[in-house]
């Protein structure tokens, strides 16, 4: 297998549970959303990982459980709907726990509902993770047409992607019945909802939602199975993605490359063979009261600043990134070294600290990735700094989460600048742990709050929600992305905190539960129309 970050979810604590239990402060939430039928999540990664913790003949097996992001918000989801869970089993002690059906009750002494652990070989993982997953898709659909493998590289690949959805299809048929909900995530199972429909019940309903952006016809051009991979997310009964504009180029490359298809641009519908396909938009959000409280939970951010070696007295922006072409983290250096050279002020004044993660590091446009941002780093600092002070302090170590709402909280300025990014719940975190001093006794969302300010590119799916209030930026604009910094650093304290409470009041009231209520009501709308009410939280779909 590949390295352990590339197996691990994000936001996954090192914290793990030898004795099965879940965590001592968790409680059931009545407000948690609701799902219509019998629930059925597919998903590349798990919410539950069982890990061998010794050597030797008699091993212990421990328990990762999830702490953060989607995983974690489906989880009890699932749990209350006594669902199915399918997804890679990634684990070294998994498959020591499941049944002759690969299959686990979790969590683990609850048992509250089936995780089905699909077994996956490396070279499977290979093709169809590495390989067609994340070097013809992830490209593809961030555009960047010029790094999607050679045609002849990735034969082998998309035939393990087209085996791995299959096995999936058939994990779902297994556990399936005509009242199934079926709710997909994201692109690596492009060609799933299609070959599911083939297995299971006409009356139960498939959703899917697509996490990344969707191209431009004219780079989705650029994919040699394009015509297969549309036909598999048409056989979706709805289609969601963050925006509007990824839902319309999806209709735009449907009407180009299926001449069977018929589109209604207006209603947001797919007629393809005898199944229409309805789109709908949600932007993503995130837990956001669990960030408020780690941020506030937080006793000396002095200290953490100077473990990474940067003084407390210095205006501190901020980076946080997996260390991701499409992130733009070279162009944000590059716009740091032009802020450098045009406000010598504010050298040992002003410190910039990125913290990168490395990720899919046995791809080769990652592995020059991380090379050319470690070099400009050095050269930068070397051309600026001083004995005393370096402008940019970078880091690729584990941050615990708690010690990252630490550091938004800290930030004067965070800097949020992908090339592309389908949504981007990084700029949602640091808006939420943006706190002022004491609790929050039961305020509004946006008070008692901070007063950084989010540096936002335009490019993110995360601008649309956020983009009135942050400091707009274009990434690949040089000039004009330190011009922006210099604004925001100069930025009177009154108008940082007026932007930061209208940000605290979007992020809060559309989290990540709103957005899960706004997913399973465009579900329902279709799973069983005459129990629909008129109340959509927020998904934007055409009437049913």
């Amino acid at each position: 297998m590949r390295n352990t970050e590339d197996r691990l979810p994000d936001g996954r604590s090192d914290g793990r549970r030898a004795d099965g239990g879940s965590h001592p402060d968790e409680t059931d939430d009545d407000d948690s959303p609701g799902c219509p039928g019998s629930l059925i999540v597919v998903s590349n990664r798990q919410p539950y990982r069982h890990e061998y913790e010794s050597e030797g003949d008699d091993r212990s097996i421990v328990v990762d459980e999830p702490t953060g992001g989607l995983t974690a918000g489906l989880d009890p989801v699932v749990q209350e709907a006594n669902g199915t869970w399918i997804a890679w089993g990634d684990g070294e002690a998994d498959f020591a726990v499941t049944d002759a059906n690969d299959c686990v009750s979790v969590p683990p002494g609850e048992d509250a509902y089936t995780l089905h652990r699909i077994d996956l070989s490396e070279e499977a993982v290979d093709c169809y993770y590495y390989g067609f997953s994340n070097q013809v898709l992830w490209p593809l659909c961030h555009e960047f047409p010029g790094l999607i493998k050679e045609r002849g590289d990735w034969t082998n690949d998309f035939d393990w992607y087209r085996t791995v959805n299959e096995r999936f299809a058939d994990a779902v048929a297994e556990h399936a019945s005509a009242e199934s909900i079926v709710w997909i995530q994201d692109y690596h199972f492009g060609l799933a909802p299609r070959l599911i429909r083939e297995r299971i019940p006409k009356a139960a309903t498939i959703a899917h939602f697509w996490h990344i952006p969707w191209p431009t016809p004219e780079t989705f051009a650029e994919c040699s199975v394009g015509e297969e991979l549309l036909e598999g997310l048409l056989g979706n009964d709805l289609l969601g993605f963050h925006v509007d504009r990824y839902a319309r180029l999806f209709l735009e490359c449907v009407e180009r490359y299926l001449d069977d298809a018929v589109v209604d641009h207006d209603e947001w519908l797919v007629d393809y063979d005898e199944g229409t396909t309805r789109l709908a938009t949600a932007a993503m959000g995130i837990d956001a009261d669990t960030y408020d409280e780690a941020a506030r939970a937080v006793e000396d951010v002095d200290a953490l600043l100077e473990e990474f070696g940067v003084s407390p007295e210095v205006t501190l922006g901020l980076g946080v990134d997996r260390l991701d072409y499409s992130k733009g983290i070279p162009e944000r250096l590059a716009a740091l070294e032009r802020f450098f050279e045009r406000n010598p002020d504010r050298r040992e004044e002003f410190t910039f600290l990125q913290k990168a993660t490395p990720s899919r590091t046995g791809i080769p446009a990652y592995e020059r990735l991380g090379e050319l941002v470690r070099s400009e780093v050095t050269r930068i600092n070397s051309r600026f700094g001083t004995d005393d002070w370096q402008p940019i302090v970078y880091t690729e170590e584990y941050v615990p989460q708690e010690n990252l709402c630490g550091l938004y909280r800290r930030a004067d300025v965070m800097v949020t600048s992908p090339l592309l990014d389908g949504m981007n719940l990084v700029a949602q975190e640091f808006v939420a742990s943006c706190v002022g001093e004491g609790p929050r006794d039961g305020a509004a969302p946006g008070e008692p709050h901070g007063d950084g300010i989010l540096l936002l590119s335009e490019r993110t799916g995360a601008h649309e929600r956020l983009g009135a209030d942050a400091v707009t930026i274009d990434p690949t604009d040089t000039d004009a992305f330190a011009a922006d910094l210099e604004t925001a650093l100069a930025m009177p304290a009154s108008e940082r905190r007026r932007r930061m409470r209208s940000l605290r009041t979007e992020v809060f009231e559309a989290d990540l539960k709103a957005w899960m209520d706004s997913q399973f009501e465009s579900i329902r709308r279709l799973h069983d129309p005459n129990e629909s009410d008129d109340d959509d939280p927020g998904a934007r779909t055409p009437q049913v």
